[in-house]
């Protein structure tokens, strides 16, 4: 599904970061060592790279990850791609000081119960962790996601299965998305960003 979806001349999603990225910019440090989930076509780890993080980004499609090589190639970074499948990953303890999730809500909930598990787990104490994506409020809207209310977030749904993290901000809204044709229109998010316990 995901090779087909990004087996096209265009970014799916565009060659620019996420706003909520963006956005995080006085987290995003020199040095710091940062995992992107689920990247797809690399437009988030090629700009945590690009602000002189180390980036390792794991996706499990092998043409989104091609694109990713380019768009890094293009904008002349490292980033460390990984071929594989969230499902089999293994999450190294305490080995990032930044782990970046990005609207990867393709998982059932016993499967993101792992994930968000393995995320924490993965953190350095003292690491950051930035989650971003979509509220169920999100099904009314055409603007991307899964069309599966059990795969969005809620706030309390985040408080919950991340509460051993320090939580900065937690906050869902609605703003016009324009991340290529993938995310296009208005759309209903939400961010947590949290810290890890020294």
């Amino acid at each position: 599904m995901w090779d087909q979806r990004f087996d096209r001349d265009d970014y799916f999603y565009g060659t620019e970061p996420s706003q909520f990225l963006i956005a995080q910019s006085e987290l995003l440090q020199p040095g710091l060592r940062a995992l992107v989930l689920a990247e797809g076509e690399g437009r988030n780890a090629v700009y945590l790279a690009e602000r002189g993080l180390k980036v390792t980004a794991m996706d499990s499609s092998r043409v989104a990850l091609a694109k990713a090589r380019k768009l890094a190639a293009e904008r002349a970074v490292e980033v460390d791609f990984q071929d594989a499948d969230l499902a089999q990953w293994h999450w190294e303890p305490e080995a990032y000081d930044l782990v970046a999730a990005i609207f990867i809500q393709f998982a059932e909930p016993e499967l993101r119960a792992a994930i968000f598990a393995g995320m924490q787990h993965t953190l350095a104490p003292g690491g950051v962790l930035l989650l971003h994506g979509f509220t169920p409020a999100q099904l009314a809207y055409g603007s991307g996601g899964p069309p599966c209310a059990e795969q969005l977030y809620t706030p309390d749904m985040l408080r919950d299965a991340f509460a051993g993290l320090e939580i900065l901000r937690l906050e869902e809204y609605e703003l016009e998305l324009q991340e290529g044709t993938g995310h296009a229109g208005r759309a209903a998010l939400i961010d947590l960003v949290a810290r890890k316990p020294l």
